[in-house]
């Protein structure tokens, strides 16, 4: 159980409506209440090590805005967890469901390595043109096929399952937000509101925006952070603009 950021471990939080009543109660006037807003973490699943992989729902469940934020998927790519976790934090959403996935990669992040405890680059083990461009030991292995590794798989059945609106995932260290594939509006708004450029990346196969783009078209995009760790300004910018995307 979390008490800073007001969140349960695999449990549910109604937050207090505008008008101060419960708001899974009845309003002050007797009216319709309001939908009641969620905190909770959902399990997805373990890495190859046994490391537990979560995401964190909060906002309104029956939105159909829904938006998926992952924090870090190459465990040397860092930077985006301090993001992800302000959002956790942060307010609920009162209009979107708002998904975040902290560490989707935590044997690497704990190693320091861009792939998973088997080598593997998570973000080219997903269906979508999946081919491998190396061997086992090689930057990019891409495993033995498609959601061979059990990251991938997680992350997966939950983009099946909400089936999200828009898709943010974090990388280091090129300082742009791609805009090769995705939502373009989103994108470009969403540079401008962090301070970086705006410009087309190659897309490689295996990629998980290229896949999630192929189960919710234009949802999905990449945002390539500058190196080293944000600061405490960074961090609010950031989440400011994802903020904008989930409404007010």
């Amino acid at each position: 159980m979390r008490t800073s950021g007001r969140w349960l471990i695999a449990g549910v939080l109604a937050l207090p409506s505008p008008c101060g009543c419960a708001a899974s109660g009845g309003t002050a006037t007797g009216g319709t209440p309001p939908p009641a807003a969620v905190r909770r973490t959902v399990p997805l699943g373990a890495s190859v090590d046994g490391r537990p992989i979560v995401a964190v729902e909060s906002g309104d469940p029956a939105s159909p805005r829904k938006v998926l934020v992952v924090g870090c998927i190459h465990g040397d790519e860092q930077a985006g967890i301090a993001v992800a976790r302000a959002l956790v934090d942060g307010p609920a959403p009162a209009h979107a469901d708002l998904w975040v996935i902290p560490v989707l990669n935590p044997d690497g992040v704990a190693a320091h390595t861009r792939g998973n405890a088997h080598g593997v680059d998570l973000n080219r083990n997903l269906p979508a043109g999946w081919r491998s461009p190396g061997p086992p030991g090689s930057e990019f292995f891409a495993g033995s096929g498609p959601l061979s590794e059990p990251e991938s798989r997680s992350v997966a059945a939950l983009i099946r399952r909400i089936r999200p609106t828009v898709g943010i995932w974090f990388h280091q260290h090129m300082a742009v937000v791609d805009t090769s594939e995705g939502p373009k509006e989103v994108e470009r708004r969403f540079a401008r509101q962090v301070g970086l450029p705006a410009r087309p990346l190659t897309d490689y196969p295996g990629s998980v925006t290229g896949w999630e783009n192929t189960v919710v078209p234009d949802s999905a995009f990449v945002v390539e952070l500058p190196a080293g760790a944000l600061s405490a300004p960074a961090v609010r910018r950031y989440v400011a603009a994802v903020r904008t995307i989930t409404g007010p």
